[in-house]
């Protein structure tokens, strides 16, 4: 079995082989390419039984040709122990577009791009047509983010220990840390339902138009603490926003569905935002409790601090909250009134 796995890893080219045990390597964790019990499978049921004397399993069978991607982490997950590692490759999304492009005239690239990002990207993702699809293909050569590569990994109980792109394939190292979460309810469709603490701490189910990559709610806390924050508290540098999302959060596009969020009684017009359950224990404790007093609301005191650091951000918060505490209805229309200044003479926006 051993030779058979090592036979498969040189099947790699020279170079990137290389480059895979140069990316182990430079991780720092006193491990390289042959503490991995190597295999190279699309089917959960061929994957090995590792033992103690590895230090993981790695596969070099891209995760774009297997059908039920999670199903096949989840096995994985079963057969480590916690800590072990487990190494996956995969052709990003902006590869892939970099390879049509490079290989075709910019006209012709660019049809072609775009009929495979339709096929390969937009079918499976779709209720009416994934069914279909998965039918048609068997799930090859499906077209990826490194978001949701990284995001499916996470959700599956593995920590992201790093990522590296050799030639046209993307390496990515896990950890074992804990069990799968088995969320039959990825962000996929364009209406997304997110998880919020509101009022009093209890759980709401905010409405937005998606804007991130499916996943992208499972590494947040990695990229917050890989990247930290800017002004407004937002996360520098977030790869999991798509190109068309940023433009929806420019103009607020994405936020049109909370209007449902404040009809139902979730949220008021003026307040906090609502945050999820990792965003929310960043905050200090003080501006945890004081949080959930109030009800939070769709126009934050962002627009009216206008603060330029995270202490900055939660001052804004603490003031908001203590002067809506004392007199609510005075608070609100002062910081509407604000806000609407702001955004519409000073060019306001939140980064």
């Amino acid at each position: 079995m051993k030779i058979i796995e090592k036979a498969i890893y040189q099947t790699k080219t020279g170079v990137e082989r290389e480059g895979v045990n140069e990316f182990v390597k430079s991780l720092n964790l006193g491990i390289d390419c042959s503490d991995f019990e190597w295999f190279n499978t699309k089917s959960k049921n061929h994957i090995p039984n590792t033992t103690n004397s590895y230090s993981g399993i790695a596969n070099i069978h891209k995760i774009n040709h297997i059908q039920r991607i999670n199903k096949f982490f989840e096995e994985v997950n079963r057969k480590l122990e916690k800590g072990q590692y487990f190494l996956i490759c995969v052709e990003t999304k902006n590869t892939r577009k970099r390879k049509i492009l490079n290989n075709y005239p910019k006209l012709v690239g660019y049809s072609i791009y775009f009929l495979d990002f339709t096929f390969k990207r937009v079918l499976p993702k779709l209720s009416l047509t994934k069914k279909i699809y998965f039918w048609f293909t068997k799930g090859n050569n499906r077209v990826l983010s490194l978001t949701e590569s990284l995001g499916r990994l996470v959700s599956c109980g593995f920590d992201i220990i790093g990522y590296q792109r050799i030639g046209f394939t993307t390496y990515i190292l896990g950890q074992k840390q804990s069990y799968p979460a088995y969320d039959l309810q990825p962000t996929y469709e364009a209406l997304v339902q997110l998880k919020r603490i509101g009022y009093q701490g209890k759980k709401i189910k905010l409405y937005k138009l998606r804007t991130m990559h499916p996943y992208s709610e499972y590494l947040q806390e990695y990229i917050f603490n890989k990247n930290g924050t800017s002004d407004g508290d937002k996360i520098i540098g977030d790869f999991r926003v798509t190109n068309w999302g940023k433009i929806f959060r420019k103009f607020w596009i994405d936020e049109l569905p909370m209007i449902w969020n404040l009809i139902k009684g979730d949220l008021k017009l003026v307040g906090v935002r609502p945050l999820s359950e990792h965003k929310f224990y960043t905050y200090p404790e003080y501006l945890r409790n004081k949080r959930t007093k109030v009800k939070p609301g769709l126009i934050p005191p962002y627009y009216v601090h206008l603060p330029k650091t995270p202490e900055e951000f939660f001052d804004a918060e603490e003031i908001y909250l203590n002067r809506y505490i004392q007199k609510p209805i005075r608070t609100d229309i002062e910081y509407f009134l604000k806000a609407l200044y702001n955004i519409f003479i000073k060019k306001a926006r939140s980064n």
